[in-house]
């Protein structure tokens, strides 16, 4: 029998990913019944320890297994340094478990687009977004080939209002010197209230990764998958 309304466990590593997740799941799940879990020590302990030690993989495996173990139907990491551990906990539990952006990664990949931008306002974003697109190219495109053109905009980062960060993202789209790209998408979650106003600009779908997130756990968990696809 298909749960209704699953119980789904949003574990961040700051407030603004949490808020972000949860206005995502409000548009794109709302049948979900959201739970989040907040350790805002995750990325200062990571910087600290320069990466993901022994003991931050443990604790963040924890923080999965209070979510399993205590009904969640469904489990999103809204961090992407923690990204890596989803891995181990996918043979330790059978409910769906995602990385920040892997479904907004996987629906970018096996569509039919082959010229996808990725567009971030912060420097580390930049390669951690081509590291998990070529990780996922071969299992999900297959032999078709694609072409990613990657921007970066700082003054994004500060920018206000979605209006300004969308000029300023397709302003970094489009001294890439690219050409015919034909979606974006959006490298972090804290550039997903732009994600419609850069659209319109660029007159192109836009994908962020809570929306996805969203969807793709919505399609799983509902059965539905008629909407796993859809571009923020």
């Amino acid at each position: 029998m298909i749960e209704t309304q699953p119980l789904i466990a949003l574990i961040h590593a700051v407030p603004s990913g949490a808020r972000i997740a949860q206005d995502a799941f409000a548009r794109e799940f709302p049948e979900a019944r959201i739970w989040n879990l907040l350790d805002d020590r995750l990325l200062d302990d990571a910087r600290t320890a320069n990466g993901l030690d022994g003991a931050l993989r443990r604790r963040m495996l924890r923080l999965i297994a209070n979510a399993v173990e205590s009904g969640a139907r469904g489990v999103l990491l809204t961090c992407s340094s923690y990204g890596e551990v989803v891995d181990t906990a996918r043979t330790l539990w059978t409910v769906p478990i995602l990385k920040s952006d892997e479904s907004m990664f996987r629906t970018a990949l096996s569509g039919p687009h082959d010229r996808i931008a990725v567009a971030a306002s912060t420097p580390p974003a930049v390669p951690a977004a081509a590291a998990q697109l070529d990780a996922l190219m071969a299992e999900t495109r297959g032999t078709r080939p694609v072409h990613i053109t990657t921007a970066l905009s700082e003054q994004a980062a500060a920018a206000d209002g979605p209006q300004e960060t969308a000029r300023h993202l397709a302003d970094a789209l489009a001294a890439t010197g690219a050409r015919d790209i034909q979606s974006v998408l959006l490298a972090q979650y804290s550039l997903a209230f732009a994600g419609r106003a850069l659209a319109d600009l660029l007159h192109l779908p836009v994908l962020d990764g809570a929306a996805a997130a969203a969807r793709d756990l919505r399609a799983r968990l509902l059965g539905d998958r008629s909407t796993a696809a859809v571009p923020a």
